[in-house]
């Protein structure tokens, strides 16, 4: 089980992302254990990240090296609704490609539970 965030709900924004990469790490220094933070896929890297709600390493470890932890407000993550499961096939989530032709449009519309990010800073 896992938080996934990152698809921007402006398409014009989203779009623009879609090819953009980011280069793999070559090291594991830390497994996916409940907390970390970790970019969606591997050798795909773009702008979907997830939180670990669980300990992922059995089955993550391998291709996913995670980059942050949660260190305070796990508790908050944990609150987040979870209700749809995982994208579809596998659940009752968002499939991608209404979502990058609709964006938040078709978020709203199908999916009201949703929690969505507002605004992130790096501190």
């Amino acid at each position: 089980m896992m938080a996934v965030w990152g698809l921007n709900g402006d398409l014009a924004v989203a779009k623009a992302w879609l090819s953009a990469r980011i280069p793999d790490d070559q090291t594991h220094k830390h497994s996916n254990t409940k907390g970390t933070v970790s970019f969606f896929q591997a050798n795909r890297r773009t702008t979907q990240t997830f939180i670990n709600l669980i300990d992922n390493s059995g089955t993550l470890d391998i291709q996913i090296a995670p980059f942050g932890e949660v260190v305070s407000g796990m508790d908050v993550v944990e609150k987040l609704y979870g209700g749809y499961g995982e994208a579809k096939p596998n659940g009752n989530g968002p499939e991608m490609n209404p979502l990058y032709e609709e964006g938040n449009a078709y978020l709203d519309r199908e999916f009201p539970k949703l929690v969505y990010i507002k605004k992130a800073a790096i501190l």
